[in-house]
């Protein structure tokens, strides 16, 4: 029987993989294409960011690097606890802008919104910058207030290498305000989109079951389809963000290090980042094309 840490290993390596064949397939995209599009820019973000946060989370990478980098100790856990925190709070934003940017394309010319539709590529890096100035500036304090295990008992544990030291109770509230009113403000805005997505779906539902009903079959539209995607994408994030919430609350209550807690968190808090991509990959005609013609590719030459 398979321990969590094997079945967490296997799930981060599916993630890290198709995070990476979506990241190279955008990066190509948006190589080729002289004007790309914000959809494709924010996603290839967003399967970079689950890359960078899915190899962070790893243990077996993590024991490696706190075993062979001749660094203080307490170095490598400020750089892995801060790079952890960053990369996940650059998910919640990156998701959320990819819900915001669906919205625009999909808003009629009288929505207000609308005219951010021609002029969003051209604010796309700036709304990057602003994420990563954001989480970069408002997870600073794990750099200052992490350190590596010791003896020491007023430490909060994070896992067997790291711990958080003891702070002033006005300084941890005062980040932990600023933490979630950021969590809730993007959360908030993924669930305002979303019920602006759902809806438009509701809307041209009507409408296609009215074409239906005149013996006209339309065809799914490629907006329809990339609405259905990001809806899908943003209900599931909320879901595991839920759980993950859950789940750090209960490892906070046992204020210690709990493998078993610690691997069901890791893999809650993880999911999202591995599923994410598949569902990208299977909703992108693009993708799903060139998968197909490499199959039908392999088909032949094993036929020969």
């Amino acid at each position: 029987m398979l321990s969590l840490k094997n079945v967490y290993i296997f799930q981060a390596s599916i993630g890290i993989f198709t995070n990476a064949f979506l990241f190279l397939f955008h990066i190509f995209t948006i190589h080729q294409d002289h004007r790309p599009k914000p959809t494709d820019v924010t996603t290839c973000h967003l399967a970079f960011v689950h890359i960078v946060m899915l190899l962070t989370a790893l243990d077996i990478l993590s024991a490696d690097i706190f075993k062979s980098l001749n660094f203080p100790n307490d170095l490598k856990c400020k750089a892995w606890l801060y790079l952890s925190r960053v990369m996940r709070g650059l998910s919640i934003c990156t998701t959320c802008l990819l819900s915001v940017i669906q919205v625009i394309t999909i808003s009629p010319s009288t929505f207000f919104l609308s005219r951010f539709k021609h002029k969003f590529t051209n604010y796309i890096s700036d709304t990057f910058f602003c994420f990563w100035s954001l989480n970069l500036s408002s997870n600073s304090y794990m750099i200052i207030y992490t350190v590596a295990n010791s003896n020491m008992t007023n430490l909060f544990n994070i896992n067997k290498f790291c711990s958080l030291s003891s702070m002033n109770p006005i300084i941890m509230e005062l980040f932990l305000t600023v933490a979630l009113s950021q969590n809730v403000f993007f959360v908030g805005l993924m669930l305002l989109s979303s019920a602006y997505m759902v809806i438009f779906l509701s809307s041209h539902q009507r409408r296609s079951d009215y074409l239906h009903s005149r013996r006209v079959f339309p065809r799914t539209s490629p907006a329809k389809r990339a609405t259905q995607t990001v809806l899908l994408l943003v209900s599931f994030f909320v879901i595991m963000y839920c759980l993950d919430i859950i789940m750090s609350s209960v490892s906070t209550i046992l204020g210690k290090y709990d493998p078993v807690v610690l691997d069901v968190q890791r893999l809650v808090g993880n999911v999202y980042a591995t599923v994410s991509p598949l569902v990208l990959i299977s909703s992108d005609k693009r993708i799903v094309g060139i998968l197909q013609s490499m199959l039908d590719m392999a088909s032949i030459l094993t036929s020969r």
